[in-house]
C-alpha cells in the first residue's frame, strides 16, 4: 500500500500534467476580524521559472486577489527609469496591490555581492529612489549565504560591514520615509546575530526581513525565530519545511505551506500580534533537498561561537520530520514546462491553505 507522502506526490504530478494551477478563488467562512488579518502577498521568486518581469507578475498577483507583491531584487523591473517605475506603481495601484522591494547583498566581503551598482552605499541610494517611486515602505537587504560564514573574518566581518553601510545611508532612508529589512538569507545569519545586527544599525532605520525557511537552514526552529524577532519584522518571505536525519546530520526540504512541520495557524497568530499589517509573502521553493552536515567537524568552523544548547529546538524538530522524495517531470513533459506548472501549483496551494485554514488575506474571496 502506498503511504500518504507517495500519494500526495503522485497527486502533484497529476496536477502538473493537467495544468498545475490550484484555484485561489475558494470560498471562505473566516470569522477573523479584518483588522486582525495578515495580508497575503507574492514573493516573485515563487514563479522564477516563468521568467516574468514586474508587470506580468503584478497581473498574476491581481488574478490571485492578493494584497501585495515583493520584488526582492532590482532585476525584476523591465527598466529602472522613473517613467517605467511610475507605470509599475500605477498598475499596482489599479489592482489595490502594495509593492515591496529588495536590493540584495550590501556586504562587499560576501561571496554574493555583485557591485553592479557600484559600492553598497551606491546600491542603496538607487534602491531608495526606486522604493520611493514605487511606494515601497521597506528595502530588503542581506549579507549573502552560508558560504560567507567560512570566508576570512567569518560572518562577523560581514556583519560589521553591513552595519557600517546602513549607518552611512540612514539619513537618506529616513528622509525618504523608508526602513531597511535585513534578511536571514540562505543560512548566513542566525536569529541572535540578526537581532544584534539591527540593534547596532539602529532599529529606527532597520528591521527584520523574516525568512523562517532560512532559519531552519541555520539550525533553528522557525517558530522560535518568529517569537524572538517578530516585533522587529517589516517584511517576510515564507514557505513550509521538512527536515530529517541523515548520517552526517540532517537533510531539509521546503514545501508548500501546510505540507510541512510548520504550525501555520500559530505562525499567523504571532504575525498578527507581533507585526500587525506586515504581509506574509509566500515564497515557495519546493522539490529540492539540502544538507546540514552538523555532525562533521568542518561544518562547525562556520559557527565558532555556537554551543549545543543553541540547536536543541532544531534537534527536537529534526526528530519529528521524515524524508520527502523529489518529484521528477512525467514522461513527455519538458523540464521547463514541469517547473512552471509545479511552481504555480505549490504557490497557489499555499495561498489556498492560508485562506482556508488561517483566515489570512485582507481580500474576501467568494
Amino acid at each position: 500500500m502506498k503511504n500518504e507522502h507517495t500519494t500526495r506526490r503522485e497527486a502533484i504530478k497529476r496536477a502538473v500534467v493537467a495544468a498545475g494551477a490550484l484555484s485561489a478563488n475558494v470560498s471562505l467562512a473566516s470569522t477573523q476580524p479584518d483588522s486582525a488579518r495578515v495580508p497575503l502577498g507574492l514573493d516573485c521568486y515563487s514563479l522564477r521559472a516563468m521568467k516574468w518581469k514586474s508587470l506580468p507578475l503584478i497581473e498574476y498577483a491581481a488574478g490571485q486577489k492578493l494584497d501585495a507583491v515583493l520584488f526582492n531584487g532590482l532585476n525584476y523591473f523591465e527598466s529602472l527609469e522613473t517613467t517605467h517605475l511610475k507605470r509599475v506603481k500605477e498598475t499596482a495601484d489599479a489592482h489595490g496591490l502594495r509593492l515591496y522591494i529588495g536590493a540584495g547583498s550590501i556586504s562587499k566581503s560576501s561571496t554574493t555581492f555583485s557591485g553592479k551598482f557600484g559600492s553598497p552605499e551606491d546600491l542603496l541610494v538607487e534602491a531608495i529612489r526606486v522604493a520611493k517611486t514605487l511606494g515601497s515602505p521597506t528595502i530588503n537587504v542581506r549579507i549573502g549565504n552560508l558560504n560567507d560564514r567560512y570566508t576570512e573574518g567569518g560572518i562577523e566581518k560581514n556583519i560589521e560591514e553591513s552595519v557600517g553601510v546602513l549607518r552611512a545611508i540612514r539619513n537618506r532612508a529616513q528622509d525618504a520615509g523608508i526602513k531597511f529589512g535585513f534578511e536571514n538569507h540562505a543560512g548566513d545569519l542566525r536569529s541572535e546575530e540578526l537581532l544584534a545586527l539591527i540593534e547596532a544599525a539602529g532599529t529606527d532605520v532597520c528591521g527584520v526581513m523574516l525568512d523562517p525557511g532560512n532559519a531552519l537552514w541555520a539550525m533553528e526552529d522557525p517558530m522560535q525565530q518568529i517569537q524572538m524577532l517578530g516585533k522587529h519584522v517589516v517584511c517576510t518571505s515564507v514557505r513550509d519545511y521538512m527536515v530529517w536525519p541523515f548520517p552526517e546530520g540532517a537533510i531539509f526540504q521546503w514545501t508548500a505551506i501546510g505540507q510541512g512541520l510548520m504550525d501555520v495557524p500559530a505562525f499567523i497568530k504571532y504575525m498578527a500580534e507581533l507585526c500587525p499589517g506586515v504581509p506574509l509573502f509566500v515564497e515557495t521553493i519546493s522539490n529540492s533537498a539540502r544538507p546540514i552536515p552538523f555532525l562533521t567537524k568542518d561544518y562547525w568552523k562556520g559557527y565558532p561561537k555556537l554551543r549545543a544548547a543553541g540547536i536543541v529546538d532544531f534537534l527536537a524538530l529534526l526528530r519529528r520530520g521524515h524524508p520527502l522524495e523529489i518529484v521528477q517531470p512525467p514522461v513527455g513533459i519538458a523540464k521547463k514546462t514541469f517547473d512552471q506548472r509545479y511552481q504555480r501549483a505549490e504557490f497557489e496551494q499555499s495561498i489556498a491553505y492560508l485562506r482556508r485554514c488561517c483566515g489570512a488575506g485582507n481580500t474576501n474571496i467568494i
